[in-house]
């Protein structure tokens, strides 16, 4: 018996493996499907601070590696060392610092990054030949493309697909219609 492809179930937080900023109580939750070296997803950043700060305690927002190896050769790595950081409570630190420097992110920069954040060196350094936290990466890889994710960053806002092709403003709208939704 095959069971039927849920994809809420997919898109279900998973306070242990997914990476949130905002109350797991809030009325909307955005799940980003992101890559660390795509230039779109950098620009993403900088129109969430804005929504998140915009809608305070009535949004989640949930980042999820998406690395696109083809395009991007550090993309992977640089999620693997995300994820050593979040290991260490760091994950949203260390994922700023490497959007902040996207065209940098060979495995010496990342150190350098990594030392910015203050992390335990030989614990990160171990960690990363050790590849601990690949299969975590390649989870999320594997969950985006059962959603049907082929590019970043990806938007589902309350498990809908949110197309940004055409600007970040649309995610706005949507969110602000979820909201709206949710009141009555």
């Amino acid at each position: 018996m095959t069971t039927a492809f849920n994809p809420a179930s997919l898109l279900a937080v998973d306070s242990a493996t997914d990476h949130a900023r905002g109350p797991a109580a809030a009325r909307v939750t955005v799940v980003e499907y992101g890559d660390f070296e795509c230039p779109s997803c950098r620009q993403a950043q900088s129109a969430l601070k804005i929504v998140l700060a915009h809608f305070g305690n009535d949004l989640r927002f949930v980042f999820r590696h998406f690395p696109l190896r083809e395009v991007h050769p550090h993309a992977e790595f640089a999620a693997e060392a995300a994820e050593a950081a979040s290991a260490q409570h760091k994950f949203w630190q260390f994922h700023d610092l490497l959007f902040a420097h996207q065209l940098q992110l060979d495995e010496k920069h990342v150190r350098q990054y990594a030392q910015q954040a203050g992390l335990d060196m030989p614990r990160f350094a171990n960690e990363m030949s050790d590849h601990v936290y690949l299969q975590r990466v390649r989870e999320q890889i594997e969950s985006g493309r059962r959603l049907g994710v082929r590019s970043t960053p990806t938007f589902y806002v309350n498990g809908a697909f949110c197309d940004v092709s055409f600007g970040l403003d649309h995610l706005h709208k949507v969110i602000d219609k979820a909201l709206s939704d949710s009141s009555q």
